[in-house]
């Protein structure tokens, strides 16, 4: 089944919904980078986060960058979607690896540690929108659902989870945000209180069942659900050689004229997908003849 993600509204149009499973996204960047578990939880729960927020913006060229930045062993994490379901993304320290919480779950917030979480929109205007608070948890869910009531005066709730199963393969992963509408009523503020305080984990929900609608279900359970709109969603990143290229051009003549007088390969890396790009000296003797 192709990663999903619905949108709608809930409670007689008082709340707007998003919810999604990423179950395919997550183990795609978890094969991709190699992540070690508490890895790919926290890589997973942003890549998770950041596909249903793309989807809430409306221009085709929209683009929506999430960074976290912290003080633990993980060292940051940045993703990056569009409002098309395309999501990237990678963490600093992939195969970092720190003992289970008090819980004895995957210690997502020791990993994080202290820190930032940035929101950087991009709409195509001359300026960028960005945002930025202070980390809560590091659990990112909860820092998401600060972020949304202070940098966009959003009451919201969010919940996000990623399960691995024995061969530390993603078993299930997705999420949900709510979105308390102004003309919401103390009654249905309320309900959805109630609801989120009784709810299972968002892993254990999609244990029971594997479906972004279900899951929305559980957390609006006696609200009128209604789903306006889906979107299929996967990992992609749209990094080729093309593109290496054109920054390759854009360094200028004199970069590129050190490089070509060492006469050796260079290799180029990309951050979101872990690949690899070589170019060799009669390469770059072309590109330098397209630069400035």
């Amino acid at each position: 089944m192709s990663d999903l993600i619905i949108r709608g509204m809930a409670g007689n149009d008082e709340i707007r919904f998003f919810s999604a499973i990423t179950k395919e996204m997550v183990e795609t960047a978890r094969v991709d980078h190699n992540t070690s578990p508490v890895a790919t939880a926290a890589l997973g729960r942003l890549l998770t986060a950041g596909a249903m927020m793309g989807y809430m913006m409306k221009g085709d060229k929209d683009v929506l960058t999430l960074l976290v930045r912290g003080d633990g062993p993980l060292g940051g994490i940045t993703v990056t979607s569009d409002s098309h379901g395309n999501v990237k993304g990678y963490v600093e320290n992939p195969v970092v690896c720190i003992p289970a919480n008090s819980l004895g779950k995957l210690d997502v917030s020791g990993a994080v540690g202290n820190g930032t979480l940035q929101i950087i929109k991009d709409l195509g205007l001359k300026e960028p929108y960005v945002g930025q608070v202070a980390l809560q948890t590091g659990e990112i869910a909860e820092d998401l659902t600060y972020y949304f009531a202070t940098s966009e005066q959003t009451p919201s709730a969010v919940g996000l989870g990623v399960l691995l199963n024995k061969e530390n393969h993603v078993e299930r992963a997705g999420g949900f945000i709510i979105q308390v509408m102004p003309n919401a009523s103390d009654e249905t503020i309320a309900k959805i209180e109630e609801n989120l305080k009784s709810m299972n984990s968002v892993t254990n929900i999609l244990l029971e069942e594997n479906n972004a609608e279900y899951l929305i279900k559980q957390v609006l359970k006696g609200l009128d659900v209604k789903v306006t709109d889906h979107l299929e969603t996967r990992f992609h990143c749209n990094c080729s050689k093309e593109r290496i290229e054109k920054g390759l051009i854009s360094v200028g003549k004199k970069e590129l004229d050190e490089m070509i007088k060492d006469n050796k390969d260079i290799e180029c890396h990309c951050h979101f997908c872990n690949k690899n790009y070589i170019f060799t000296p009669e390469e770059l003797k072309e590109i330098e003849k397209k630069a400035r």
